[in-house]
Formats: C-alpha cells, sequence, structure tokens
C-alpha cells in the first residue's frame, strides 16, 4: 500500500485548527476523571501528530520494524513505565520521543512528568522530545543531564497552549513536522538551541563507569594480592559488564526490578552477587558473560576467577546503589540503546589497567590509543549506511533458510576484524533480525512457528529467540586484537538478543524449545591480531610469552576453519585502526613482516591500508567489503600500488566523501568505500562508481547518486586517484594534460618553507640579533600579493626541525610562493630575500622571467580545474595543497624555436607583471570606488592569460568549457 501524500504547512495547519475547536467545545469530558489517557491519545494527541505529517496510524501498513511512528503500549515493569508513548524515526534512527498524559495532567507546573520524559530522551542521547496532554504541550532539551529536584520549567524551550496551535503553527512545523525532520531542519534547530557545557548521556555514563573500574581495581587488588594483571583487568570488566546487563534487564523486564539493589540490604554483597545472581543467570541466559563450568561445543574456559574474588561492600555496594532512581540516577536503562552503550565502551576500553610497585591499581592509557591520539565512536549514520550498501543489498530476495545455507551450500556470513565495541556488528544483526522478520511475515507466518510467534499485546509477529539466537550465531563474525573489545561486543550483541523480550517470552522459549536465553559467542567473536598470522614466529625455537601476547598472531583458517574453506565471507565491514606505523613507534621485525605480506605496506604504512587488503582477501568472489576510511586513501602517492591491486580484485561500486567531520573530536576527513569482488577484467573496468561528495546523515537515510563515473577512468589517470570529480567529460582532458606536458618538478625547484618546533622560542616581533630575519607566513600570500612580513625568526636549524633551512632557497633575490592551506594552488612571487615558514612551497626556476611565466600558469583557471579533480582532499576545514600535487602541476614547456610560443610566453610574463601592480593597488585603495575600478581591471587581465594558456595548451572550445563550468569561483586565497 502507498504511503500517504506528504502534508503541506496549510493543510496540517487546517487539520490542527479543526481539532483545537473539537477539543475546546469537548473540554470538560475530556478532563472527567474517567477518561483514559488512551483515549485522548486516540482522539487528540494522534491527530496532532499527523497534522504534522507523521503516519502515526501506519496507513502506508510498513512493517512493524519500519514504521516511522513507533507507538508503545504504555507497559509498566514493577511499577515503572518501559518505554515513551511515540518514537518518531528517520529510517530506523530515532528523531525525538513524545511522552503522551491524560487531560488536565499540569503540564507546565508538575516537575514529574517532565523528568520522566527527560530521562528517557536523555538516556537514548536524543536532542529534544515532547511532553503533551494536548491541552498543553512542553519541548525539552534532552541533552541536559535530568535532575529530580528540578522544576518543571527547566531545560523547557517552548510551551504552547491549544489555543495557540494555530496561530504559533508554524514554530512547531519548522521543528516537528516529518517534513522538517526529514529535510535536517530538526537537527540544525536542535544544535542552535544546546548550551554550552551540556553533557551527553554517554559522556556521563562513561564517568560512572570510568569510576567503578577504578574502585574495583584498586579494592580488589588489594584484596586478592596473587592476582596477574591480564587477570585483574579481565575480572573488573566481566565485573562492571555483568552488572551493566542485569540492570538493563531489570529495566526490559527480564529480571525482577530493583533485584541489584536489594542486595544492598545485607552483608557479602559480591558474593551474593555472584551467587545469586550471576549463577542464576548462567542457567537463564547460557552467555559467555556467565560462564562458570565447562561446556560441550564452547571452546572458552569457563570464569574461575571472579567466584573466588574479595571485593569489600564499601566498593561494589555505591556502584549498585548508582544505577538507581531513588539514588539519584538520571538513566533510563529500558530506553537506553544498545549503541550508544557502545559508544561508551569504545572510550572506556581506550584505558587499561596497571599496577605499581606496590600492587596498586592505575588507570591509563592504552600505549596504542596513546599513539593514535585517542578513540573514536562511528556514528550511527554510517554503520547503518555501510549496512544498507552491502549487507541489505546481499541478502534482499533471499528466504531465511537461503541465508542460512545447507550441506552444500555455506551460510551467508558478515565480519568485522577489528570489531572494538561492536557497532558495526551491531548493525548487521539488526539488519538481519528485521529482514528475516519481514520474509516470515509476508509467506504464512504461522507455517514457521520455530522462527516466529504472534505477541498477544498487539498481535504483531515477532522473532522467537531461539530464531535470533540461530541468526547470530550463523552469520555474524568478529575478531579484534583486545580481549576487553571482544567481551565487550559479545556482551552488545546479547543485549540486542534481549531487545523487546520479556520474562514470558524467555519461559516459552525454555518450555518451547528446552534451551537457555543466549548463546554463547566465543566461536562467533575472536580475539587475536587479524593482520598477523602464526608465521610470524616461523622459526623461532623459544618463543617469548610476552612478545605471543603483545603481538597476538591470528590463525584464519584454524579459527574460522567453515568460512575459510569455502573461500572466505560474504561481507567485511567495519571502521579500521588509523595509524601510522614507523621505526620509532614500531619493532624492525613487525615492519619487515608487513612489507613481505602486504602490497598496502610501502615507504609510509598506515593500519588502514592493511586492514583494506586484508578484508579483500578475506571476500569470497562477489563479496562486499566497505570501510570508513581516511581521504588520502583516493589520491595519496602512497597508496596508488593499493588502489591499482583493488581494481584488479575488485568492482568499486561508491566513493561517498563525508560532507565535514564525521568523528566530532578527531580532524580527520572520511570518506566510505563500498567494494565487490569480482574476476572479470571487462566487468571491472566497465563497472559504473556511484560518487558522492555530500555522504551526511540525512544522505544516508535516502541516498540519491547523480554522478557515476567507469572505473577505467580511474585506472587511466596519472598516480590511478579515484578523484569524484572526474567523469567521462574531464577524464580525456586530464589525460592529456598529464602525458603531453611536464610536471612542475621537472621544471622548477620546489621546497618547503622552514618548521623550527618551537615557535616561542624562534620567532619574535622584532629583530633580535643578527641571525634574526624577516619570514612570512601562509596567511601572507595570495593570489599575485604577499603581504608585508610582520615577524622576525631566529635562523638557525634546531636539532629537531623540518622544512627546508638551505639560506639558497630562503635569501634567493626572486622565488614563487605558494600557500600550504588553501583550496587550490594560490601563488604570488617574492623578489627580494625573505625566509618563509612550513606552511609555504617555494618553486624556483632558472630565471625571474621563467618565474613569472610559472606564476601564470600555476594561478590559471586550467591549473585550478587540474589541481581538484586531481588532488582536492574535500576538507571543510584546513583544505591543503601537497608537495606531491604541486610537483605534478602539468607545465607547457616553451619551444624557444617557435616565435608564436616565445611570443605568448612574453605576454603571459606582460600580464603577470600588471597582475602584480594591480594585486598591490588594491591591497593600498581606500574607496570602494577605487575598488571597482581595480577588480575589473584585474579580471580581464585574469581572462586574457587564461586565452593565453588554453592556446599554449591546446584546448578545444569544448575543453575551455569544461574548465570554466566549474561550481565554484576562482579562489583568491584569502
Amino acid at each position: 500500500m502507498d504511503a500517504p501524500p506528504a502534508k503541506t504547512f496549510d493543510h496540517g495547519k487546517e487539520e490542527v485548527t479543526k481539532l483545537c475547536r473539537y477539543f475546546a467545545t469537548n473540554r470538560q469530558a475530556f478532563l472527567a476523571p474517567g477518561v483514559k489517557e488512551a483515549h485522548v491519545r486516540q482522539s487528540l494527541i494522534d491527530p496532532l501528530f499527523e497534522a504534522l505529517g507523521w503516519d502515526v496510524g501506519n496507513k502506508a501498513m510498513t512493517a512493524p520494524q519500519y514504521r516511522e511512528v513507533i507507538p508503545e503500549d504504555s507497559l509498566d515493569v514493577e511499577g515503572h513505565q518501559k518505554a515513551p508513548d511515540y518514537t518518531f524515526r528517520v529510517g530506523s534512527l530515532p528523531k525525538f520521543y513524545a511522552e503522551a498524559k491524560k487531560c488536565g495532567v499540569n503540564i507546565s507546573g508538575d516537575p514529574a512528568p517532565a523528568y520522566q520524559l527527560r530521562r528517557y530522551g536523555w538516556s537514548a542521547k536524543l536532542a529534544l522530545s515532547i511532553l503533551t496532554d494536548f491541552e498543553e504541550l512542553g519541548v525539552y532539551d534532552c541533552t541536559r543531564p535530568p535532575r529530580p529536584s528540578e522544576k518543571a520549567s527547566h531545560a523547557r524551550i517552548h510551551y504552547f497552549r491549544f489555543d495557540e496551535y494555530p496561530d504559533r503553527w508554524r514554530e512547531l512545523w519548522d521543528v516537528f513536522s516529518r517534513e522538517a525532520v526529514w529535510s535536517g531542519a530538526f537537527d540544525q534547530y536542535a544544535a542552535s538551541k544546546r548550551k554550552r557545557g551540556t553533557s551527553e548521556v554517554d559522556v556521563e555514563f562513561l564517568k560512572e563507569m570510568e569510576s567503578w573500574r577504578l574502585a574495583l581495581a584498586g579494592n580488589i587488588a588489594l584484596r586478592n594480592k596473587n592476582l596477574s594483571l591480564d587477570d585483574l583487568n579481565a575480572a573488573v570488566q566481566l565485573t562492571i559488564d555483568r552488572v551493566v546487563f542485569l540492570r538493563m534487564a531489570e529495566d526490559r523486564g527480564l529480571e525482577p526490578y530493583e533485584q541489584l539493589l536489594k542486595l544492598c540490604e545485607r552483608p557479602d554483597i559480591y558474593p551474593r552477587f555472584m551467587h545469586d545472581l550471576s549463577r542464576r543467570a548462567d542457567q537463564k541466559y547460557n552467555s559467555g558473560l556467565f560462564h562458570f563450568q565447562k561446556e560441550s561445543g564452547v571452546s572458552e574456559e569457563p570464569d574461575r576467577i571472579t567466584p573466588k574474588l574479595a571485593v569489600e561492600d564499601k566498593v561494589f555496594k555505591p556502584i549498585l546503589q548508582s544505577l538507581y532512581f531513588a539514588y539519584g540516577s538520571p538513566y533510563q536503562f529500558g530506553v537506553m540503546p544498545v549503541e550508544i552503550l557502545g559508544t561508551v565502551y569504545e572510550r572506556f576500553l581506550g584505558k587499561v589497567i596497571r599496577l605499581t610497585a606496590g600492587h596498586q591499581a592505575k588507570i591509563e592509557d592504552k600505549p596504542d590509543v596513546r599513539k593514535a591520539g585517542g578513540v573514536y565512536y562511528t556514528p550511527a549514520y554510517i554503520v547503518e549506511y555501510i549496512v544498507n550498501q552491502t549487507v541489505a543489498k546481499q541478502i534482499d530476495g533471499r528466504s531465511p533458510a537461503q541465508l542460512a545455507g545447507g550441506e552444500n551450500k555455506p551460510p551467508f556470513r558478515i565480519l568485522d576484524m577489528a570489531c572494538g565495541s561492536g557497532s558495526f556488528l551491531l548493525g548487521a544483526y539488526h539488519r538481519l533480525l528485521d529482514y528475516c522478520l519481514n520474509w516470515y511475515t509476508e509467506h504464512k507466518p504461522e507455517n514457521f512457528k520455530k522462527a516466529v510467534y504472534k505477541d498477544t499485546r498487539n498481535s504483531h509477529w515477532r522473532l522467537t529467540i531461539e530464531e535470533k539466537k540461530r541468526i547470530l550465531t550463523t552469520h555474524i563474525f568478529g575478531v579484534d586484537i583486545d580481549p576487553q573489545a571482544v567481551e565487550v561486543t559479545k556482551l552488545s550483541l546479547l543485549l540486542k538478543v534481549l531487545e523487546g523480550e520479556t520474562d514470558q517470552s524467555f519461559a516459552f522459549s525454555q518450555l518451547a524449545f528446552g534451551d537457555r536465553a543466549l548463546p554463547n559467542l566465543a566461536e562467533n567473536i575472536k580475539c587475536g591480531n587479524s593482520l598477523i598470522g602464526p608465521d610470524y614466529f616461523t622459526g623461532e625455537l623459544f618463543s617469548d610469552p610476552e612478545g605471543m601476547k603483545r603481538v597476538n598472531p591470528f590463525d584464519w583458517k584454524q579459527r574460522f576453519p567453515h568460512a575459510m574453506k569455502v573461500g572466505g565471507f560474504d561481507s567485511v565491514i567495519g571502521n579500521p585502526p588509523y595509524r601510522m606505523l614507523q621505526p620509532h613507534n614500531t619493532s624492525r621485525e613487525m615492519l619487515v613482516y608487513l612489507r613481505s605480506h602486504y602490497l598496502a605496506a610501502e615507504f609510509k604504512i598506515d593500519f588502514f591500508h592493511l586492514f583494506l587488503q586484508r578484508a579483500i582477501d578475506l571476500l569470497k568472489g562477489g563479496g562486499y567489503a566497505s570501510y570508513i576510511l581516511p581521504t588520502p586513501i583516493l589520491n595519496n602517492v602512497y597508496a596508488e600500488n593499493l588502489r591499482r591491486w583493488i581494481m584488479d580484485q575488485c568492482c568499486l561500486e561508491q566513493i561517498a566523501i563525508a560532507r565535514g567531520r564525521v568523528f566530532a573530536d578527531a580532524d580527520v576527513h572520511t570518506c566510505v568505500l563500498v567494494l565487490r569482488r569480482e574476476t572479470s577484467a571487462t566487468e571491472r573496468a566497465n563497472q559504473k562508481v556511484q560518487t558522492t561528495s555530500n555522504l551526511s546523515e540525512h544522505f544516508a537515510a535516502k541516498p540519491s547518486f547523480v554522478s557515476r563515473t567507469r572505473q577505467a577512468t580511474f585506472a587511466d589517470l596519472s598516480g590511478c586517484v579515484w578523484n569524484i570529480l572526474v567523469n567521462e567529460q574531464s577524464v580525456r582532458l586530464l589525460s592529456r594534460l598529464s602525458t603531453d606536458f611536464v610536471p612542475l618538478e621537472k621544471v622548477a625547484t620546489i621546497n618547503r618553507g622552514l618548521i623550527t618546533g618551537n615557535r616561542e622560542k624562534y620567532f619574535d616581533d622584532e629583530k633580535k640579533t643578527d641571525h634574526h630575519v624577516r619570514i612570512i607566513a601562509g596567511s601572507d600570500v595570495h593570489r599575485y600579493h604577499t603581504d608585508r612580513p610582520s615577524e622576525y625568526v631566529l635562523f638557525k636549524r634546531p636539532k629537531r626541525s623540518g622544512g627546508c633551512w638551505d639560506e639558497e632557497v630562503h635569501f634567493a633575490p626572486h622565488k614563487i610562493v605558494v600557500r600550504q592551506i588553501c583550496v587550490e594552488p594560490t601563488a604570488s612571487i617574492l623578489r627580494k630575500p625573505l625566509a618563509v615558514t612550513g606552511n609555504i612551497f617555494t618553486v624556483r626556476g632558472d630565471s625571474l622571467e621563467t618565474e613569472l611565466y610559472l606564476l601564470g600558469i600555476l594561478n590559471s583557471r586550467l591549473t585550478g580545474f587540474f589541481w581538484r579533480a586531481m588532488f582536492a582532499d574535500f576538507k571543510t576545514s584546513f583544505p591543503q595543497v601537497t608537495v606531491f600535487s604541486l610537483a605534478q602541476v602539468p607545465i607547457h614547456v616553451i619551444d624557444l624555436s617557435n616565435l608564436t610560443e616565445n611570443e605568448k610566453r612574453d605576454h603571459i610574463v606582460a600580464l603577470v607583471k600588471s597582475m602584480l601592480v594591480l594585486y598591490d593597488q588594491l591591497a593600498a585603495a581606500r574607496s570602494n570606488a577605487q575598488k571597482g575600478v581595480l577588480q575589473r581591471q584585474i579580471d580581464a587581465t585574469d581572462a586574457e592569460i587564461d586565452r593565453l594558456v588554453y592556446e599554449l595548451y591546446g584546448l578545444t572550445g569544448e575543453e575551455i568549457a569544461l574548465v570554466e563550468g566549474r561550481e565554484n569561483p576562482r579562489s583568491d586565497g584569502r
């Protein structure tokens, strides 16, 4: 059934006006004591949101898991409501909640309903949410941690009475209408309302968990002196994981409410936690999280350590109490998504417990995290996008039985080999659950009694726990070098199995299938180094145990024999680590091994290069790989061989460059690659690569590609760059420019300016010694103009420095200067000896005339077109010119015997001299009229230089139109 037509602002206003009249007429009836909340929702609140364009009643007959509005039944769990009344979504991502109340509830003054709503919204990491009984409506900022003592007005950013809805409809429509939410206007508004200093739920919960870790580590180390460092880390992690699991199970109705809190009423809390709750959880859930005895089919050894630990009540009791409302906990674990728990754990895993000489516990960053500069969690929309472009496409049209395989067909397998806290595996598992449920409901579900059952509360079909377990253990696989990450991934996946379950459904599962509720994931999620095989230690007579533990080699054939026997995995997805491996941070043995095993391990070795190559190696024919990676993979000179190798193995399905930063705390620009393993060279060459530079949350929800480039086009480009600006029209011109002309590095000397490493020591506002010389910075360089130097530098090369310090370069009588931070080469010329900083490149020719000629070419439209198409990094902040990209600029070398070419060269030199004078005059101009005259003269001179450059390079009319058809105007570098 088709979706209803999109609601317009005027239509919505007309509907809400009628609704307000209806309420005003019948207000007393709605305020009567016997009127229930359900009646208010059906008669007033549902129509209010329908007027805002939302399909509240699911008239489109979308499957339950894909509905854009999720209404809840207000089910109470031990007197506590399980979920908010409405969840409004874009795709599967919640955007805001609405909590409904009976008419007559004091929305404006009673703090309890507001606190309830804010706990929901904050725990789910939503920006805004709505509280209403229709008569009143409050909009709340849910980014502020809720406190029970706060007034109803606290964090409320809008308040409406029902009779104001028509006149203030624009305020509601522009933020909460379906149109506003799907267009991104909701997000922009929410961001504008967020106050500085607000702390999101994952940040606050991380602080809680880190305080628990510190307290537990210190006490366990003190009370258990014989515990090794590895066992201490494992014990603390397991204890926290068990507490979190059981507390979340309480708020989901799977465990008796406040059972953890009731442990605090008597002494010996930890022993009773282990004996009464954890042992019982082992029998109920069969999860590796609670694994205390050897079982057949499970390779992992049972936990023999934590049951024997001594933990003092004074340490364990406050941890348990801090999770409850009565002790000030702002968390509502019933709505906290597993994915948000993943963001907490991803950062939590970045630290480790260390023991001092006196057996005291200290918490510090893991060495690899220090080197990488932190831990960065992949946003949910990127995870969902990658899953949609790989797993979703691969399973489409196949039944659950077909996906499961059989005697002669292997099952569909998904791998993340740097799984961290499990976000990508969670996304893939979620998609499989939705897909299988949808398939069953469309194919006579009553015939699949082991897979689905009808929920008696709402008559929706649901997957049985047994089927959810089967899907998980059949299709989901992961590896991580960090044993703690492996345990967290398991925890996250197990909590995903529990979503939507009740104690009754567990009891039904045990009665129907005679099995415990959860699977043991020891055979699915494994610990090891995905990049290093067991051959790393080949030839060593006595392996160093510490070295073995540190390297942690992984034997793919031995650890995943069934997958490797059939050629590998169907999907490899994830976000690999980004870190350069160099002699100062990596052992010589490791570098030698990597260079001998990976084509991607060239001069500069980056983890993500290696993971990308390994991912493709592990793919079956026709399988998909997709990673989010730094954009240098697209055009970095050191990745050229890797790019060529990939195009010899795969079809490039997509290159999606992210718009802005994906990782808020990291200045790294990223893209998503989607690859398909393909043996046919013809298929690979003719593959139409979908490209975009607009990957964002809203693009991810509804992708729309307009650009497609043949894969062979990329292979033909110099350096085999994967630039999304290249198309079938431009590739011929770019190829000719690269092959028919000489790169700049062949006709001039290129250097980077000096880098002191200590600005405070080397830079000054005045000439303090004879060794202090004038210096200019990148921000002083503009097209055809350089600002006067305002600083001096001590020209004595430090021991630790960078760039070029040659006097011949800095004190040359003339040289071209090109600024580093700009969207395309921006150049001027210095005609006096001046030093330059490291964010400037110098270009020196054999004469001043040559440099003036080169300056005209560097600042021409043709060079800007070539550079952007070949080397643009698409950064929104600090886009950069590099030595490599600058060196490749094609130069037409003048044939001295050709009179026409000499005349054109001389003409360009004369025009460049005019431009230098004009820009100097423009910089000194005071009146707008004078500036206008000068700018018009500059534009005319620029156009004449461009015309002469086109003639020298032999451009056709079509090619000139291509060069000048850019959307972006010429950059002046300012």
